[in-house]
């Protein structure tokens, strides 16, 4: 429609050229009919340019007021992006998007034209910086996660092998859970560097469980002596000869403490033994500090 209206304009002024040079005079009974008509012809164009140029500011106006939206929303997506990636790779899509949108407008008043586009090239210049600096700084930060992520696996892999299990499970169990607090690291290392530190963890744990399963069954052993040898003091009898049978009680006892741990879920045993010794030792007669005496030796 601009260019039809500008096209028309400029016709119409080659038509009045033609008029005044190109074309003779015509009869003097038909000049003034002929030059209102024509005259009113060129009247009715001009209203009609006069109010299509009325309609164009108001819509190159409109164009400007959503280039400033465009422009705005650019910057509000600068300055309140948050400081990680999916946010920002969210941030670019968006402002692509605005910039999509601002090519697809037309134009805008002259007087504003290149204020706009000075404006718009200024946030837009602003956010790829920004946005540089932020992957800039990720880039560090993933490489000091790096240095500490070795660190850690240097740990494991100096201890994998340790024996010490009481002390090096809670130093594996801690540097398991600091790992787990340090960010992301350079993706080509990411995979090699989990891997290796998983190995070094895994494989102490195998032997932590290798042991504990080892622990087990001698604990188990050392129940059943234990059961056998309450038995044995349940079933005791008394000689008569009080030294002679204190000097057996004691052998108990010393065998009881050589025997050594029982599974934690039976260890009320012990209990029971002490409870045994107690009764042989009132059936012959000896006092309660004595036998106290004797059961803590």
């Amino acid at each position: 429609e601009q260019d039809f209206t500008h096209r028309a304009f400029r016709e119409l002024q080659m038509l009045h050229k033609m008029w005044k040079e190109d074309i003779g005079p015509v009869a003097k009974e038909y000049r003034d009919d002929i030059w209102e008509k024509f005259s009113e012809a060129t009247k009715k164009i001009h209203q009609n340019r006069q109010e299509y140029l009325k309609d164009e500011e108001k819509i190159l106006e409109a164009n400007y007021e959503q280039k400033i939206v465009i422009i705005e929303a650019i910057q509000n997506l600068t300055e309140n992006t948050k400081p990680n990636h999916n946010a920002w790779q969210q941030a670019i899509k968006k402002v692509q998007e605005q910039r999509d949108k601002f090519f697809e407008i037309g134009r805008v008043p002259r007087a504003k034209n290149r204020e706009t586009w000075d404006a718009f090239k200024d946030v837009t210049r602003t956010f790829n910086r920004t946005k540089n600096s932020f992957y800039k700084e990720q880039k560090k930060e993933q490489i000091r996660n790096l240095e500490k992520k070795r660190e850690l696996l240097r740990i494991a892999e100096e201890h994998k092998d340790s024996e010490d299990f009481d002390t090096v499970t809670p130093l594996m169990k801690r540097i398991q859970a600091d790992w787990k607090k340090i960010g992301h690291v350079p993706r080509r290392h990411s995979d090699k560097i989990w891997k290796e530190f998983k190995d070094a963890c895994n494989h102490y744990v195998n032997r932590l469980f290798a042991d504990r399963d080892k622990q087990s069954e001698s604990e188990l052993e050392n129940f059943k002596k234990k059961e056998t040898l309450l038995s044995t003091v349940k079933e005791f009898t008394p000689t008569g000869d009080k030294e002679k049978d204190m000097e057996q009680l004691t052998g108990y006892m010393d065998t009881w403490h050589e025997i050594g741990r029982v599974p934690r879920n039976k260890m009320r045993i012990d209990k029971k033994f002490n409870q045994a010794l107690d009764q042989v030792f009132k059936s012959i007669k000896v006092s309660k500090t004595d036998a106290e005496l004797l059961k803590y030796n």
